[in-house]
């Protein structure tokens, strides 16, 4: 299995490539910036996109949406309780001071929760974790005899992610790690949206937002 976390864009969204190389298929997560970067990472390793697939709808994590399925294929999901963020695109660019705001594109479907991926081998398990955006999902794929999961800006290296971006709270982004994170076992590896990597068990112990 090939697995690569990089950051991408201003704001260093981890952006993943999952493949299966006797397939050739692979699924991208948080593809939100930085097209040719992909692109060239997924033709390095003969891998031909079966799924976009997105955390959540701020534009760092899915600005990027159009014209990366445009170049390498594969269709764009989204939880459907994201649509309306993601319809805000604009308005995100202007937050962060962008002159030309990405498009808002047609998505291919959505995520819903306990929605299996798969692509060659590749099992890719989602799981809707509210608080961060309404329809934040994360991904847990199974390799190696280990659980790895892809938490978007739910749970981070000792903290977790904003709640105060509309629609949700800190009470709703603890209860959905307690519930659908927590439950896996210490020695998950967890990728977050952004910075390093973590596993369960240390922010189990430690997070002061879980202790």
């Amino acid at each position: 299995m090939i697995a690569e976390t990089f950051p991408v864009g201003a704001l260093q969204c981890n952006c993943t490539i999952l493949g299966d190389p006797a397939s050739g298929e692979a699924i991208v997560i948080d593809g939100g910036d930085e097209v040719p970067a992909i692109a060239q990472r997924l033709e390095t390793y003969g891998l031909t996109a079966r799924y976009l697939v997105h955390t959540h709808a701020h534009i760092d994590h899915i600005g990027a949406l159009g014209p990366l399925r445009e170049r390498v294929g594969g269709a764009g999901l989204l939880h459907p309780a994201d649509r309306p963020l993601y319809a805000t695109l604009a308005e995100q660019a202007l937050w962060l001071g962008l002159l030309r705001p990405p498009e808002v594109v047609a998505l291919d479907g959505d995520l819903t929760h306990g929605d299996v991926l798969r692509a060659g081998a590749l099992a890719l398990r989602c799981i809707h974790t509210p608080g961060h955006t309404p329809g934040s999902t994360s991904f847990a794929l199974e390799a190696g005899g280990r659980t790895v999961l892809y938490t978007g800006d739910t749970l981070f290296r000792g903290a977790v992610g904003r709640w105060d971006l509309g629609g949700t709270s800190l009470a709703d982004i603890v209860r959905s790690i307690r519930e659908r994170l927590l439950d896996h076992d210490d020695g998950s590896v967890v990728v977050p949206g952004h910075g390093p990597a973590t596993t369960i068990g240390e922010e189990r112990r430690a997070n002061p937002y879980l202790v």
